[in-house]
């Protein structure tokens, strides 16, 4: 699994893909942060910076994962993965975590407009590191939908579109519930809803319950990637 994870993310930085996706993002927080102390207050970080990464994040996160298991398939070097003495599961795992370095890197230095805040005001950190923790839980669960994705198809502009087209409806689902008469159906469609159970985050909230569904969603979706794979095995 490490050997795995090591090769994928050496991959991701010997492209510009790890480079471009890491500055996309820590530009954006920058940016946010200096809205903030444009204002003049940083009581808004949770809020406004968290709660704007938030649509960003999802939709930088399908270039994260669009290389995932395509390139191998389309190289045909996922045969050398799956021959080699480690398991499936241990080959996704590795391919999961080199992606959500990426994503956690990002994320990390992310952190640095609110060091700097600190010295000259007082922004809350444990609302900060709440909502640090909640960007990692539905990003880690975002990528493993997207790294599952990517082991349906040897294109990446189609793991890419079909990753973008699942954050966008995670992200909005919550206005799809709101619309369906039937009470029933509403509430579990609202229950999928990644924007819905983040928000609690950015309010100053740590959610347990919350928590629990993105860890859930990780392991159910690196489960299907290993039986996708070792679907292929023998075939």
């Amino acid at each position: 699994m490490i050997a795995v994870f090591k090769r994928e993310l050496r991959s991701y930085f010997n492209s510009p893909i790890g480079y471009v996706c890491v500055a996309a993002l820590t530009a954006l927080y920058g940016l946010f942060y200096f809205m903030v102390m444009a204002g003049g207050s940083s009581s808004f970080i949770s809020r406004y910076v968290y709660g704007s990464m938030f649509s960003f994040s999802m939709l930088v996160i399908p270039i994260i994962t669009m290389k995932s298991l395509t390139d191998d398939q389309k190289n045909k070097t996922d045969q050398i993965l799956l021959t080699a003495p480690v398991g499936v599961t241990a080959i996704v795992i590795g391919k999961f975590l080199a992606s959500l370095f990426v994503f956690f890197l990002a994320s990390t230095i992310g952190l640095l407009p609110a060091v700097a805040m600190s010295f000259f005001s007082s922004p809350s950190w444990g609302e900060i590191l709440g909502n640090y923790i909640g960007t990692l839980l539905y990003g880690g669960a975002m990528i493993s939908i997207g790294v599952f994705i990517s082991s349906l198809t040897i294109s990446q502009i189609i793991a890419a579109i079909g990753t973008f087209a699942v954050s966008v409806f995670l992200m909005y689902i919550d206005s799809l519930a709101s619309s369906i008469n039937n009470g029933l159906v509403a509430t579990v469609v609202g229950w999928i809803s990644f924007s819905s159970r983040y928000s609690i985050f950015t309010q100053g909230l740590f959610s347990v319950s919350s928590a629990v569904f993105f860890l859930s969603v990780m392991a159910i979706f690196v489960f299907l990637t290993a039986r996708r794979i070792e679907s292929r095995r023998w075939s």
